[in-house]
């Protein structure tokens, strides 16, 4: 057991053979046939239920994915979930030696795990525990709900600008959903498949600029300015409930504002109070659930500020959580949720609502292991026919690898460093720059790179790449915004991505110093020249927020490259020289 005390916690599979670890979890069956039911049955709680899941990515197949073995958190987040890796974290929640849960929580033995038991996820899986939790406790007492990250990630949403994603969507049944790189596509796109879409969107802290109001763009509400819905009220069994959706607050930072240029984004964590205050007095709702993409760290303060809240259901920083952490406020406690990424995890929230109140919950997140699920038919075909009219591109070989590729950490993932080394080589530049997302899937030894893969890695709106002269100043000063955006220690200022991921240089960090003075001793890697600030240097790099390059995009470059390399079996992954990090559990 942890040695902190949990009111609620993960679920444990019969097939484990271990009774449940975290206290208050659901009980698990503890026969051994290969019913559905035996593995994700939960023992009956309550009277209703949320099924929640979020930064999916486009990943309608199973997939590999490696957790993080950088997380890193300072000040109030030292040592608190979800800044706990490898070993460590397996200590933390007490489930060390546990196959199933070291593979679905933690990087630990990640190879050995991914060859015993799969892949994980799996629109068609999720489809199937969906059906099966909604129908064994009550589809009028159910509600399923998305919490962004969806429309983008893979080939197929791209080439169909998300609508794959939007009817998988609603094949899947989700009753609610938030955004943020829904936002990445064009606003008449969005709008278009919201539209389409049979959830409700919605986002309290998206707004439609007052000179856009003024040239007639349309607002779903004129007298506030909302660009969306931003709540609304469910009826689950007896109780009634009220759903805030809260986007992405940096959109128009992170990502090209010139695609939805009518639209403002915010934490606006005062028109959150506002709005939990109203509809507390004008709704009288039974509880108040907030739809969160805002990353876990800044839920946590939206937390700590704004009260009345019950639960923040949260998403963006791919965090699998396995507990609802309680954070107090000025009037009560409100529990923080985040359901991790790539359709590997299913949040289960059970409430027990008495007396127009949350009386009592439990919360399991459930992995979904793709080997212990059959798949739902008609998603199966769904996925099938959507991939079909691109499967001969989708599958086209481009390179073998003996060592896993992946991409998730606070620093360089294999699969980042050779995104770096295609930019080098082929834009034949001294630095390569390539951004910290948090989005893309795992690649095995011994796996063919397919271009579907490469896809996973790449697939976005704005993929031109670029090659120019930058200062050595400049190039600090890019290093030093995103550390910022990064290690904050105020959370309302932290974008939740990682940091720049880089090549043909090296440098030290000290995450916890102050903005400007975080990064030092830049240099060359190829030469060993220490970065001069007034020199020129060549830099290649892709994905430009602001102004479109007029490069090639960047699945073409990394092609270029590993159709030379052909097969790859000893990437050199650059990591800074990072300061006062040691006794951190946030890195192994």
């Amino acid at each position: 057991m942890s040695k902190l005390s949990r009111r609620e916690f993960v679920y444990m599979m019969a097939v484990l053979g271990a009774a449940p670890v975290f206290a208050n979890s659901h009980t698990r069956m503890t026969d051994t046939s290969n019913k559905l039911e035996d593995y994700y049955k939960l023992k009956p709680f309550g009277n209703a239920r949320f099924l929640h899941m979020t930064d999916s990515h486009a990943q309608l197949l199973p997939v590999y994915f490696r957790e993080p073995s950088v997380n890193l958190g300072f000040f109030g987040n030292f040592g608190k979930p979800p800044h706990i890796v490898g070993e460590k974290l397996l200590d933390y929640y007490g489930i060390k030696g546990n196959k199933r849960l070291e593979y679905a929580y933690s990087c630990v033995n990640f190879e050995a795990h991914a060859k015993a038991m799969g892949k994980v996820g799996g629109f068609a899986q999720i489809k199937t525990v969906v059906d099966y939790l909604r129908d064994s406790f009550g589809k009028e007492k159910t509600l399923m709900l998305d919490g962004g990250d969806t429309w983008q990630g893979s080939a197929t949403s791209l080439y169909t600008r998300g609508k794959d994603m939007v009817g998988a969507m609603n094949l899947l049944g989700v009753d609610v959903a938030v955004g943020h790189w829904e936002f990445t596509y064009k606003a008449e796109e969005v709008l278009e498949n919201v539209k389409a879409l049979n959830a409700e969107f919605l986002a309290q802290n998206v707004f439609v600029k007052e000179t856009s109001l003024m040239n007639g763009a349309e607002a779903f509400d004129e007298d506030t300015g909302h660009a969306f819905k931003p709540y609304t009220i469910k009826k689950m069994g007896n109780a009634r409930v009220a759903i805030i959706g809260q986007a992405f607050p940096y959109t128009t930072i992170a990502n090209p504002q010139r695609f939805i240029p009518d639209w403002t984004f915010g934490i606006k964590e005062d028109s959150m109070q506002d709005m939990v205050d109203m509809i507390k007095e004008t709704e009288k709702p039974d509880a108040v659930i907030v739809l969160s993409h805002n990353g876990f760290d800044t839920d946590k303060k939206m937390a700590e500020v704004c009260t009345g809240i019950d639960f923040i259901l949260g998403g963006h920083t791919h965090d699998g959580v396995p507990e609802a952490v309680p954070v107090k406020n000025e009037t009560g406690t409100t529990y923080v949720c985040n359901a991790g990424s790539n359709g590997k995890f299913l949040n289960v929230l059970d409430l027990d609502i008495q007396n127009g109140k949350i009386k009592d919950f439990k919360f399991t997140l459930l992995p979904i292991f793709s080997d212990l699920i059959p798949e739902d038919k008609d998603m199966k075909k769904y996925i099938e026919d959507v991939r079909l009219p691109f499967l001969k591109e989708l599958t086209r070989p481009i390179a073998t690898t003996e060592q896993t590729l992946f991409r998730r950490g606070n620093f360089n993932g294999s699969w980042d460093q050779i995104i770096c080394d295609a930019l080098l080589e082929v834009k034949e530049a001294q630095i390569s720059l390539s951004p910290g997302f948090r989005w893309g899937t795992s690649v095995m030894p011994g796996q063919t790179i397919t271009f579907d893969d490469l896809m996973t890695q790449t697939a976005m709106t704005y993929p031109e790449t670029y090659a120019r002269d930058i200062t050595g100043s400049d190039i600090k000063a890019i290093l030093e915004d995103v550390a910022d955006n990064l290690f904050n220690e105020d959370p309302f200022y932290q974008q939740g991505g990682d940091m720049v991921r880089t090549g043909g240089i090296s440098y030290k960090i000290n995450p916890k110093a102050k903005m400007g003075e975080r990064i030092t001793e830049i240099v060359l890697t190829k030469t060993g020249e220490k970065l001069q600030a007034s020199k020129s240097y060549k830099v290649a790099g892709w994905s430009t927020v602001g102004a479109k390059s007029d490069g090639e995009p960047v699945w073409e470059t990394v092609e270029t490259y590993l159709k030379n390399v052909k097969h790859i079996s000893n990437v050199k992954v650059d990591t800074p020289d990072i300061i006062g990090v040691a006794g951190n559990p946030g890195i192994i």
